[in-house]
């Protein structure tokens, strides 16, 4: 079998078989397949595609590729979700307190962000000490004792997809459903939970720009993940603005613990309900969706949420003083509104992408995985969709240190105030979560 070969099959638009995929991404994987054999071939994917078939192949091979966590010591189902990545996503912040609170095992493993703004685990590392480099160990005791345990990644989960995905990046070979599909679910099975709920975001804030291609790519997965042996639904949702109220880490943390005190954003709320609901059917917690919907809501009621919340933060090391105190959380040191200089109606649209480079400007993302982050920085939304504006109303406060750059204050200001568009008619809220048909 030989490299050449396989690439020249899918150049030809033919179907691969099993062993010739695992001879192509264990070769790449160990040194015998070249980088620029196996660019040519994610290029003839992107032109020819790859069948159902190819995709749960792939995805096979890449979970076999390295470690996969056994969680058969701990009775019950282990839940996980996954995001495809959003502005102002702060729904495992608050999911996973809530489905630990209510009896679902959660096991969490997730990344640091690149691009615009902070990943899950820079969010909860914004927490003073707390631990996201978990041993295996560790992170299976914690589910086990305390109900969730978030961790990092390791390097020896799905490394081809790892490494495959690398080269995806700098080849513009990214946007290929079947790669993208294979790439999700093989790290979701991998990280051992048998219950796998998708957030799948579409809109100006997300890689996915449409309603249908979201639509796509999720029945897509949920499939490769059936015929996988796993129990796993999605959610589609819109993230043409921003999620919740808050964009940046600490900020992100804050939005969180108001929410699980009862203070409830509508959208963020009704995603995480969505979510928490698929989950609870799925692990045999709740029968319907109104029965779901009162569990998370008595969880949120009475407290339980909050508490296991700060349970957690205590089990890996963070001071839970933090739901109590959001001074012990990192913060700006400075601030800046960017206000409306006339009335300007209603809002009719807000840009997320450009909210998020505007948080990006002032130190919440990073482009690389060395970059340092800046936990304090982000902004808070004063005006989104629908609210009415009139002059001098706060649209957004950013918040930033001391070693940003004048130039980039300003630049971050321009693009929060440019991501309103208004209109003089009355704007309707919309749901955020679509359907998946």
């Amino acid at each position: 079998m030989r490299a050449t070969d396989i690439i020249e099959k899918k150049k030809t638009g033919n179907v691969h078989t099993y062993e010739e995929l695992k001879f192509l991404v264990d070769g790449y994987l160990n040194g015998t397949v070249e980088e620029a054999q196996m660019s040519a071939w994610l290029m003839a994917v992107c032109f020819r595609g790859l069948n159902f078939d190819e995709t749960v192949y792939l995805t096979d091979i890449f979970i076999k590729s390295g470690d996969v966590l056994d969680f058969s010591n701990i009775e019950g189902h282990i839940a996980d979700k996954h995001s495809t990545g959003g502005v102002g996503d702060k729904v495992t912040l608050v999911l996973i307190p809530i489905l630990a609170s209510l009896g679902v095992k959660c096991a969490k493993l997730s990344g640091r962000g690149l691009g615009m703004t902070g990943g899950t685990i820079d969010k909860f590392e914004s927490i003073p000490n707390f631990n996201c480099m978990l041993s295996e160990e560790d992170f299976i005791s914690k589910i086990n004792t305390v109900g969730a345990a978030i961790s990092a990644q390791t390097p020896n989960l799905v490394p081809a997809d790892g490494k495959i995905y690398a080269l995806r990046d700098v080849t513009s070979t990214v946007d290929n459903m079947s790669l993208i599909a294979a790439s999700v679910v093989s790290k979701k099975i991998a990280s051992g939970a048998d219950v796998i709920v998708l957030d799948v975001k579409y809109g100006s804030g997300a890689f996915i720009k449409t309603l249908d291609e979201a639509k796509i790519l999720a029945d897509l997965m949920v499939k490769i993940g059936q015929k996988l042996g796993r129990r796993i639904n999605a959610v589609i949702s819109s993230m043409e603005q921003p999620l919740g109220r808050a964009v940046g880490n600490s900020l992100e943390v804050i939005e969180a613990i108001d929410f699980l005190k009862g203070k409830l954003s509508y959208d963020l709320y009704e995603i995480t309900l969505e979510i928490a609901a698929k989950t609870l059917i799925l692990s045999e917690v709740a029968k319907t969706f109104e029965e779901a919907k009162k569990l998370v809501d008595a969880s949120i009621l009475q407290g339980k949420a909050l508490q296991k919340f700060k349970e957690i933060i205590a089990s890996q090391g963070g001071n839970p003083e933090v739901v109590d105190n959001y001074k012990l959380l990192p913060m700006g040191e400075y601030f800046i509104q960017v206000k409306a200089n006339k009335d300007m109606g209603y809002v009719k649209t807000l840009d997320a992408l450009k909210v998020a480079h505007a948080c990006k400007l002032l130190g919440a993302g990073r482009d690389k995985k060395s970059d340092k982050i800046d936990f304090g920085a982000g902004c808070t939304i004063g005006k989104k969709k629908g609210n009415k504006v009139k002059k001098g109303d706060t649209l957004i406060t950013l918040y930033y240190n001391q070693n940003v750059l004048k130039s980039r204050i300003e630049e971050a200001a321009n693009y929060a105030y440019g991501a309103y568009t208004f209109s003089e008619e009355k704007v309707q809220k919309e749901r955020i979560v679509a359907n998946m048909n």
